[in-house]
């Protein structure tokens, strides 16, 4: 296209085609749309569009915003000061907003430009009405909609009147709305530009929305039509309560008539008028159940052009379908392969062969994937479960992290929205294995059970075409082999003594041989140790010491709560287990605080502290030689571990300790000398008095004596065990963080040799793309900030528990009819009840606590349990009764409840509420 200030819409049709023509397809519509903006490119594609009537006009390009900037010099300085604000500057934002659009409405159109306007304009003869809007360059984008953040004026009649319109769109970039989203978006101000379309203006019977996937559920083939009388302006300001038809297979599944008491209509002369709706109109449908489907018909044509789910806004006149604007459904979570990174491996081969990582127990690791299909190989239809949610960890990961967890484990696995799943459809369609993956996920998780089971009921026969039952040997049905039936396991504390030895004896060879390692041949190496990492992580003597744990405390709930009427017995017979490095940890973290809190000039320091001077700082205080020696020794045998450890990319504790900071003063404050001793001592003396009375009370009941020597039998089963199921992850994170350290050396090199800006921007590429770095010295251009640009707005996601290919995000329910009104129900992990002050965390690194208080957050992972020792209780929104947060909290006594959807949205920081731990349910008091 030509530098122009003035474009018809055919021409950026005609133009953005042609461009197309080349290849180049998305980079060409970006050039398009750095020209026109946004909606006009999008309205571009539309005329382009057989069968879509798109209202004729024109466009005034970014040429002339800029042209119209220039004339006004002191625009420059207040631009630069809009970008210093701060995020808190809100009273600044508005005053200087409003300075910004003063100037630019006060600014004369110029000449050249004016003039292709008024020829424009004269086409169309005097008295015609158009709709001026507003077309910025950062908007109708793929991750952020910018709906409504700039402004929209209907039926605007004159030549004078639409040249101040225009001035009036392009001022409203700057309204305080439309800053605000910009910078939660992370857009630069003085990097948006500002184009406006004037289209004629169309005076329709009814108009409204359309979305081409259903906007609550995420479901791509269910389509909404939002309809209301006269201009959708009030429709979309919220004035009307609309007509919703819900479309599937052109067909009207379900259609809901609103009160439609207002509408908007033109008034002769320009501008518009809300006025009351006829009384016998406003229980009548605006659209017939025909014009419904044939406007989806419409709207899916619309969704194949533009290649993925759509916001239309359309208007019905004459008979005719007019279609004002598409752009991309924003708030819909991806698909599995609509988006994200398929890691390809460095050795030529698929390279989805990484999942979970876990311990081999965590809900997902027995969805093994089966088959490894993905719904694009003519079975479309699959069910996948989400990883994050087993492994308390459900906020996006980038490129890099992804990458190398899925080529550390043993399933298959898929990325969407910056996050993993496990696609289950196999297991899900056979009768053989649905009942055990059931199970499984229920014990797990009851929310993912339960959307699984919503699933099966309504489209069971979908999924069993999908994924019919593999055949006999195949993977997934997982049959027995001949005479391989492991021998029973000996409750022996010698075997997971063993099985640890052999785990950092495999660390440590990675630590020695990696050392050795750069460049190609470090990658090369590296897939030969992610090899190591999963015959670690699959050994089959550690997954049955895991299993053993796990299905002794479930033996010991079962079992006690028939005989005896017990609910969780062994949350309390598993208090203080032996050997579990996890709540060893946070114990730990006492320790240093007792080293610590005899000097209170490195108390002092601590308040103050900042990564760059800790620990070397300390030497500088009385005390900090002391205080050094303890923090470097807990570092040394915990400093691998980080909030969202499953990300490699996420900064650990050795490389950002002051994270450790406030949870190590709340213990100095909060705390007396010998806590972790005695706090462990305490739970030990409570598990042994709960097995004594157990015990003697079993001898009580008929056939007392075989009950008490099997409960006897169970409950030395799960203390030996159970602490093990910690230990795992705890090789894994330790792996990764050598792993990392290794990583961070090639991408300084490839900074020193000008190939990447900064050492993080490694953390956008895969591990392929790494490699492939390292050995040409270059990475595509424009690759990290596309990709910081998409984690960036996954993190504006909420992902699901179970996702369908359909891009269906199914919750589950808990259908319980034992929680009183008001009360919040969740899974009961933790035995006890607790009344407290609530306090909401979402960084640990922000975390300020009081003897009594109950930590509320969104989920908990190993690194949270340091905070676990100074607090009363827990709720969290993700969890299971096996998750890592439900096992710490049973270890340290702690009522909890955990899968509390939801929680920290509607618990208050500071409310007073109560836990109870064995019924399931928070209690808000106030």
């Amino acid at each position: 296209m030509t530098e122009q200030y003035v474009l018809d819409l055919q021409e950026i049709h005609a133009g953005e085609a042609g461009q197309r023509t080349g290849g180049a397809g998305g980079a060409e519509f970006d050039r398009t749309a750095a020209l026109v903006g946004g909606k006009a490119a999008g309205l571009g594609r539309l005329a382009g569009i057989e069968g879509v009537r798109v209202p004729g006009g024109f466009c005034v390009t970014t040429h002339a915003f800029r042209r119209v900037l220039a004339a006004a010099p002191s625009l420059g300085g207040l631009l630069d000061r809009l970008a210093r604000l701060g995020p808190d500057d809100g009273e600044a934002v508005r005053a200087l907003g409003a300075e910004i659009r003063r100037t630019v409405e006060g600014t004369a159109v110029p000449d050249d430009i004016a003039e292709p306007i008024i020829r424009a304009l004269a086409r169309d003869g005097e008295g015609t009405a158009y709709a001026v809007r507003s077309s910025a360059t950062a908007e109708d984008l793929p991750t952020a909609s910018f709906a409504g953040q700039q402004d929209t004026y209907l039926n605007v009649v004159g030549t004078e009147a639409v040249l101040a319109h225009i001035s009036r769109c392009w001022a409203s970039l700057f309204t305080e709305r439309a800053v605000v989203y910009r910078r939660r978006h992370g857009i630069d101000h003085c990097g948006v530009r500002m184009a406006v379309v004037v289209q004629r203006m169309v005076f329709p019977r009814a108009a409204g929305v359309l979305f081409t996937a259903d906007p609550v559920t995420g479901d791509r083939r269910v389509a909404t039509v939002e309809a209301a009388f006269g201009l959708g302006e009030a429709l979309v300001s919220g004035a009307v309560n609309p007509d919703v038809f819900r479309v599937r297979d052109n067909e009207v599944v379900s259609e809901t008539t609103g009160a439609k008491e207002r509408a908007v209509h033109a008034l002769p002369g320009g501008g518009v008028r809300e006025e009351a709706v006829a009384a016998e109109l406003r229980e009548r449908p605006a659209l017939t159940r025909a014009e419904a489907v044939r406007l989806v018909r419409l709207g899916r044509r619309i969704e194949e052009r533009f290649g993925c789910p759509q916001d239309i806004e359309w208007c019905l006149a004459d008979g005719e379908f007019q279609i004002v604007q598409s752009r991309p459904v924003t708030t819909l979570f991806p698909v599995p392969g609509d988006t994200g990174h398929e890691e390809q491996r460095t050795d030529g081969t698929d390279g989805t062969d990484g999942t979970d990582g876990t311990d081999g127990t965590d809900g997902t690791d027995g969805t093994d994937g089966t088959d490894g299909t993905d719904g694009t190989d003519g079975t479309d239809y699959r069910v996948y479960v989400s990883v994050g949610h087993q492994q308390m960890m459900t906020d996006p990961m980038k490129a890099l992290g992804l990458s190398v967890w899925r080529l550390t484990a043993m399933v298959p696995m898929r990325v969407a929205g910056g996050r993993l799943f496990v696609d289950v459809t196999p297991r899900l369609a056979s009768p053989a294995s649905r009942g055990a993956l059931l199970d499984l996920m229920g014990r797990g998780d009851p929310l993912v059970r339960d959307a699984l089971e919503t699933v099966l009921a309504r489209e069971g026969e979908r999924v069993a075409l999908a994924a019919p039952s593999p055949a006999p040997g195949s993977a997934g049905t997982a049959p027995a082999r001949a005479g391989t039936a492991p021998p029973p396991l000996e409750t022996d504390p010698a075997v997971v003594a063993g099985l640890i030895a052999r785990s950092e004896a495999s660390v440590a060879a990675l630590r020695r041989e990696i050392r050795t390692k750069s460049g190609p041949e470090l990658f090369d190496f590296l897939l030969t140790a992610f090899e190591e990492h999963k015959r670690v992580l699959s050994d089959p003597l550690s997954i049955r010491v895991i299993m053993a744990g796990m299905e002794a405390t479930w033996w010991l709930n079962d079992k006690l709560a028939e005989w005896l009427g017990e609910t969780n017995a062994a949350d309390t017979l598993t208090l203080s287990a032996p050997g579990n490095i996890t709540s060893e940890m946070g114990l730990a973290l006492l320790d240093v605080a007792d080293v610590i809190r005899p000097y209170p000039e490195v108390v002092a320091w601590l308040r103050d502290a900042r990564d760059e001077d800790f620990p070397d700082g300390l030497d500088e205080v009385a005390g900090g030689a002391e205080a050094r020696a303890a923090v470097e020794g807990y570092l040394d045998r915990y400093g691998m571990r980080c909030v969202g450890e499953i990300d490699l990319t996420r900064p650990r504790w050795s490389e950002r300790p002051t994270a450790l900071v406030p949870v190590l003063l709340d213990h100095v404050r909060n705390f007396g000398p010998g806590a972790a001793a005695r706090r462990f001592e305490e739970g030990r003396r409570a598990a042994r008095e709960k097995e004594q009375d157990v015990l003697a009370r079993l001898r009580a009941l008929p056939d007392g004596e075989r009950k008490a020597a099997e409960t006897k039998r169970m409950i030395d089963r799960v203390r030996t065990f159970i602490g093990y199921r910690e230990y795992p992850k705890y090789g894994i994170i330790s792996r990764y963080f050598l792993y990392k350290q290794a990583l961070l050396e090639e991408a300084g090199r490839l900074v020193r040799d000008g190939v990447l800006t900064a050492r993080e921007d490694v953390y956008h590429l895969t591990f392929q793309e790494f490699a492939d770095a390292v050995r040409t010295r270059r990475v595509e251009p424009g690759l990290v900030r596309r990709r910081e640009e998409e984690f960036r707005s996954y993190g504006a996601l909420t992902p699901p528990r179970v996702l369908t290919s359909d891009g269906e995000c199914v919750t589950g329910e808990y259908r319980r009819g034992d929680v009183p009104d008001g009360a919040l129900t969740g899974l009961p992990v933790s035995a006890g009840t607790v009344e407290g002050r609530a306090r909401v965390v979402t960084d640990l690194a922000g975390a300020a606590l009081e003897a009594g208080d109950i930590l509320v957050t969104a989920y908990t992972d190993p690194s949270w349990s340091p905070l676990f020792v100074g607090v009363a209780g827990l709720v969290t929104e993700v969890g299971g009764l096996m998750t890592h947060g439900a096992v710490i909290a049973r270890e340290y006594g702690l009522p909890a409840v955990v899968g509390v959807d939801g929680a920290t949205r509607l618990i208050r920081d500071g409310q007073r509420i109560r836990v109870h731990g064995s019924g399931g349910y928070v209690e808000i008091l106030g």
